[in-house]
């Protein structure tokens, strides 16, 4: 059950975000979805293509792993390749995210750099 449900998150989400952009364009039928593509990536509609198949990716990868892992698996790294962790707590002092969420990004890069 899981599984079917993170397949459908995964594929939920660039729909919806197409569905919200077809319904800004003003246009019905093919002509919205052209648009809408078009409106959503660099290079057209290939781009919009591009960019709905990247976020299904990365919806799907939140729904198997969570936030948390997730937002956790690149501040490591970015951390590990250098990054300053005083610049990792600006950008985590910014994110739209909770405060108990930015607290246990700011603990995990404080026990990786020390």
């Amino acid at each position: 059950m899981d599984e079917i449900v993170r397949k459908l998150a995964g594929v939920g989400l660039p729909a919806v975000i197409l569905l919200i952009t077809m319904a800004t364009t003003g246009l019905t039928g093919a002509a919205a979805i052209t648009a809408a593509l078009a409106m959503l990536g660099p290079g057209g509609m290939i781009g919009g293509i591009v960019f709905l198949g990247i976020i299904g990716l990365a919806s799907d990868a939140l729904a198997k792993y969570g936030l948390e892992s997730v937002l956790v698996e690149i501040y490591k790294t970015r951390l590990q390749d250098g990054e300053s962790s005083s610049n990792l707590y600006k950008e985590i002092a910014w994110l739209p995210i909770s405060d108990e969420l930015k607290l246990v990004l700011k603990d995990k890069i404080a026990r990786d750099s020390g």
